[in-house]
């Protein structure tokens, strides 16, 4: 079992560091499935108002990955997002090197799909690089990439949390104008979008002030080697170090990177399949696809609407006590061998010959067979002693096998008591005779 944190999510394992928290494969107790849950490791002041920010993102799109849920605990702050295994596009160019220009182009796209969706809602992203960029396990299909880390987004017009001349991000992916201290824009973000894209395509992190040296002294530069011309126009427009020459939205670059698809070479058996494959790794030893081992001795919890052990949908409720209530036992079959003589239901006690009608007499004929397995045989012949089981009860006032049998053969037999009714209705109407005795004899004295 791992740790548990704010009472629903079980972090695992760590699967990544950033530069303000650590990245935790966590199980969600409430949602049940592997999220990502992102811990952070310091709690002052500056850390937690740049948390708040990062937590409402709230951005839905495919290649996106925005945070989901949050939750506090002690002095720790975690937000959660949905768990990508197939590492980053620094992973991959570190496995290939350079990669398949039409592969790139369908990446670029995706992230400029993305980055749309990021800027509509007046995001300015600050830090797209490599290792922000992740990408699904799709093996050799088609890729998924979703942009990730808005640890130091905002809102374009929010103010910024760092002093002046102070830039925060990632070195080699700044663009000119923030070194300068402009205020995050759109544009800013397409820059690093056309580092990554050479980054990419050549294999190797691009220099900046040689790329803009190169510009302020020769205007654009050619295309480097492996990047074909139609898509080097592209790049050049996303990298040139005036904002004012470049893309105005991440809308307009994604267009021109699908019309220079259509001019790049067809692909060629030589290439190399590009395969992303998963970066985190199995589960540990205990934990499979519905989450944790379960803990001997634990409750299960209930399904939803059955009901445990009677088969009936409802709500199983606890006790008191915490534990769960048990259904009302199934009537027991009574027994068999011998039968115990009750006074209800049956007939009632006969308690003088007056109470029971007399039918003329008929011949004695043999009892009916009983509903349960006699102890022994029955005879039909008249011995000088016989079962109970083997003839009519006797009445008191009758002699043995009277003009009776046919009305007792069947009634279970009597107890030898007193007749009059029983103890329970005996003793309150007493009672209350008893009571309206005092009654009267009061109503005497008084008058």
């Amino acid at each position: 079992m791992g740790e548990i944190f704010a009472g629903r999510y079980e972090l695992i394992d760590p699967i990544g560091r950033g530069g303000v928290g650590a990245v935790w494969r966590a199980w969600d107790h409430r949602r049940r499935r592997y999220v990502a849950a992102k811990v952070l490791q310091q709690s002052d002041a500056h850390t937690l108002l740049r948390f708040v920010r990062e937590q409402a993102l709230r951005i839905d799109h495919p290649h996106v990955l925005a945070p989901a849920s949050w939750a506090a605990d002690d002095d720790k702050v975690l937000f959660t997002m949905d768990l990508v295994n197939g590492g980053s596009l620094a992973h991959l160019t570190g496995d290939y090197g350079p990669l398949p220009p039409r592969f790139v182009c369908v990446l670029l796209d995706q992230l400029l799909a993305g980055l749309t969706a990021v800027h509509a809602e007046g995001v300015v992203h600050r830090d797209i690089k490599p290792a922000n960029i992740l990408l699904e396990a799709t093996g050799t299909g088609r890729p998924h990439l979703r942009l990730s880390d808005f640890g130091i987004a905002m809102r374009k017009g929010e103010p910024r949390l760092t002093e002046a001349n102070y830039v925060v991000g990632t070195p080699g992916y700044f663009a000119p104008e923030q070194m300068l201290g402009a205020e995050p824009d759109f544009p800013a973000d397409l820059f690093a979008v056309g580092l990554v894209a050479l980054y990419l395509l050549t294999g190797i992190k691009p220099d900046v002030e040689e790329l803009i040296g190169h510009f302020a002294d020769h205007g654009i530069p050619n295309a480097p080697e492996d990047v074909p011309e139609p898509l080097w126009q592209v790049l050049a427009s996303l990298v040139h170090p005036n904002p004012d020459c470049r893309f105005k939205t991440a809308t307009g670059a994604r267009k021109a990177v699908l019309a220079a698809v259509e001019m790049l070479p067809e692909p060629t058996v030589e290439e190399e399949l590009v395969e992303v494959f998963d970066h985190i790794g199995p589960l540990p030893a205990g934990y499979g696809p519905d989450g944790p081992p379960k803990t001997k001795g634990a409750a299960t919890e209930p399904t939803s609407g059955a009901a445990v052990g009677t088969g009936a949908v409802g709500h199983v409720s606890m006790s008191d006590t915490g534990s769960f209530q048990l259904a009302p036992p199934e009537p027991a079959t009574p027994p068999t061998p011998t039968p115990t003589p009750t006074p209800f239901p049956g007939p009632a006690p006969v308690s003088t010959p007056m109470s029971v009608p007399v039918p003329l007499p008929v011949p004695q004929s043999p009892p009916p067979p009983p509903a349960y397995e006699p102890t022994a045989a029955v005879h039909h012949e008249n011995p000088a002693t016989r079962p109970y089981t083997a003839g009519p009860y006797p009445v008191p006032g009758q002699p043995p096998g009277g003009g009776l049998a046919s009305v007792t053969a069947a009634a279970p037999p009597a107890l030898n008591r007193r007749p009059g009714p029983p103890p329970k209705v005996a003793v309150p109407v007493l009672i209350v005779a008893l009571l309206c005795i005092a009654v009267g004899v009061w109503a005497l004295l008084s008058a």
